[in-house]
């Protein structure tokens, strides 16, 4: 799938690959002007919700200033260990801005989450995601903003996509509320791209040209 926004074009594919370190959804950006190339991938189980949240960071304009990722952490209550690490509350996903050395040539967002385990420090891996060092920082944010939420996910029940350690509960919301609040949120959305590309594509208003004043004819 293409998605563009105003200025750029990105590419969402699904791609199941093998493997510890195996991705199902990549993302990459077309490099456009002084923009360079970056990509982030995504395990089988990164809730669609997290997903979502950064491919509609990807087509509306981007904030003023670029947000720190570490606050909307902070803000979230995760605590940091020696390594620098953020650790959920539960203790189950970690999320690293690994630095540049021999294992990683570049500064890449690295996101982890893990069963617990009584007899190690983590047990088997859930799913994980991986942010290039060229990712904007508001997309990063986007993700952690949506991470960190602790309002419940609308899943049916023993359905497949969820972890089976989720506690699951009955919704008070019905099917087709939940679905009018997926329809409100798309249209939100491309109200506010349209509006940008509105404004991107208005003329400019013709200059106003003033006449210089004629002296008076002498008789």
């Amino acid at each position: 799938m293409v998605m563009t926004s105003p200025n750029h074009r990105y590419s969402l594919r699904f791609a199941p690959e093998s493997g510890y370190m195996s991705a199902w959804w990549h993302l990459t950006s077309e490099p456009f002007g002084a923009e360079p190339y970056w990509y982030a991938a995504f395990g089988e189980l990164v809730p669609a919700e997290v997903l979502a949240a950064v491919t509609d960071a990807l087509i509306v304009p981007p904030p003023a200033a670029q947000p720190d990722p570490w606050w909307t952490l902070d803000a979230a209550g995760w605590a940091r260990d020696d390594s620098g690490a953020a650790r959920s509350t539960d203790g189950m996903c970690t999320i690293e801005h690994r630095p540049v050395s021999e294992l990683h040539d570049t500064p890449e967002w690295h996101i982890e989450t893990h069963e617990t385990n009584f007899h190690e420090l983590g047990g088997r891996r859930i799913w994980h995601a991986h942010f290039h060092q060229n990712v904007p920082a508001h997309l990063v944010n986007a993700f952690v903003t949506a991470l960190t939420d602790t309002a419940p996910l609308q899943r049916g029940m023993h359905e497949p996509t969820a972890h089976y350690r989720a506690v699951q509960e009955p919704s008070p919301l019905s099917p087709q509320q939940v679905v009018d609040a997926h329809t409100d949120r798309l249209k939100a959305i491309t109200a506010r791209v349209r509006a940008t590309r509105r404004r991107q594509t208005k003329p400019a208003p013709a200059p106003v040209h003033t006449r210089t004043a004629q002296p008076a004819a002498r008789r």
